[in-house]
């Protein structure tokens, strides 16, 4: 079968590989139908791994595929369904695990596409426990973006910083992947969204999602802006996960006791912290990473009713994920790079993306 190998920093290959055997006691045979492209996927097209890794490496973090068979001992899921897979290998017998907090698990053997084969392939045996049914109304592509694009955020937003309804929160990089989300998910919630984008093409894009206010940080220094717009007062929740580049004026535009929530560093991952501003304005630093499985169901249940939806900027095939991991290195992207892995199949030959 195709599937979509990292050979080396920067090389991507279309090759194949063996068919999956027979799921074993508690699996399920999956076939995937869309991969969606994230900034871990960068990261290690990169070589940014940050931990040993065998290549070549199926690459793919987040995904959709349908159950195909199921193993002995294997439940929650059925041959037939459309399902969302989660991205982490844990081990499911550790006390977060058991408790539901699967992204503290304390045994975790790693991400799929970044330190374990991950799902750019067309077949894929994967412990049924890790299979979210996704519900009636919500496609392959809502379930393709329900671990990391919704979940991530929808664990950000709710479990972490606690956002009430009427709060008025800063999303940064609005026209991301997880900040399209966090717009739509914070605005259904009922707070002010304000978020920054890198052109002045994604602005209205941005307010179509629910942006109240949205902030050219090209142009026009964020800081300033918000602390206008909210007369001196600061907001609630900035949502971060741009890095160095914007730490130090997300601290600077939170009101005292706000909550800053952050899951990446994708301009740097070290900063400097105003230790005086930390505890003078008694703010809350908050990081996160994942989401729990439960979060990827509350994503897709708000997608099946309409609620929110994924923003696609793009769906492409094998011979284009090149061009799209350059676009999202570039940020010149708005929304999700789609790669539809049901076409796959129709695929020949081996490609290199060098």
């Amino acid at each position: 079968m195709h599937a979509l190998q990292l050979v080396g920093d920067r090389d991507l290959r279309r090759t194949e590989i063996d068919e999956p055997p027979a799921p074993g006691f508690g699996e399920a045979t999956v076939r995937i139908s869309k991969v969606a492209l994230n900034h871990i996927d960068v990261w290690g097209w990169r070589g940014m791994a940050f931990a040993k890794r065998k290549m070549p490496l199926v690459v793919g973090a987040e995904a959709s595929g349908f159950v195909e068979a199921i193993g002995p001992g294997a439940s929650g899921v059925l041959p037939g369904q459309l399902v969302s897979i989660y991205g982490a290998r844990t081990c499911g017998l550790c006390r977060p695990c058991r408790e539901g907090r699967d992204n503290l698990c304390e045994h975790v053997s790693g991400v799929h596409g970044f330190h374990l084969d991950g799902f750019a392939t067309e077949r894929v045996n994967l412990p049924a426990r890790l299979l979210v049914p996704a519900p009636h109304g919500c496609d392959a592509v809502g379930a393709a973006v329900a671990p990391v694009t919704f979940g991530t955020v929808e664990h950000m937003l709710f479990d972490n910083a606690k956002l009430e309804p009427g709060e008025t929160i800063l999303v940064h990089a609005g026209g991301s992947g997880i900040g399209t989300a966090a717009i739509q998910l914070a605005k259904r919630h009922g707070a002010t969204v304000i978020t920054t984008v890198g052109s002045n093409d994604k602005i209205e894009p941005a307010r179509a999602l629910g942006a109240d206010h949205v902030i050219n940080y090209r142009e026009d220094r964020f800081e300033g802006v918000v602390r206008k717009l909210t007369k001196k007062r600061g907001v609630d929740v900035v949502f971060e996960h741009v890095g160095k580049d914007t730490f130090a004026g997300s601290m600077l535009v939170l009101r005292r006791g706000g909550r800053l929530v952050t899951c990446g560093s994708t301009s740097g991952v070290s900063t400097e912290v105003n230790l005086m501003q930390l505890f003078q304005q008694q703010l809350r630093l908050i990081g996160s990473f994942g989401c729990r499985m439960e979060n990827m169901a509350l994503s897709m249940q708000k997608m099946a009713r309409g609620l929110v939806r994924p923003v696609v900027d793009t769906m492409i095939g094998f011979d284009e994920i090149d061009i799209a991991l350059r676009r999202m290195e570039g940020r010149q992207v708005f929304g999700k790079i789609i790669l539809d892995m049901d076409g796959a199949s129709s695929a020949q030959g081996s490609t290199a993306f060098a």
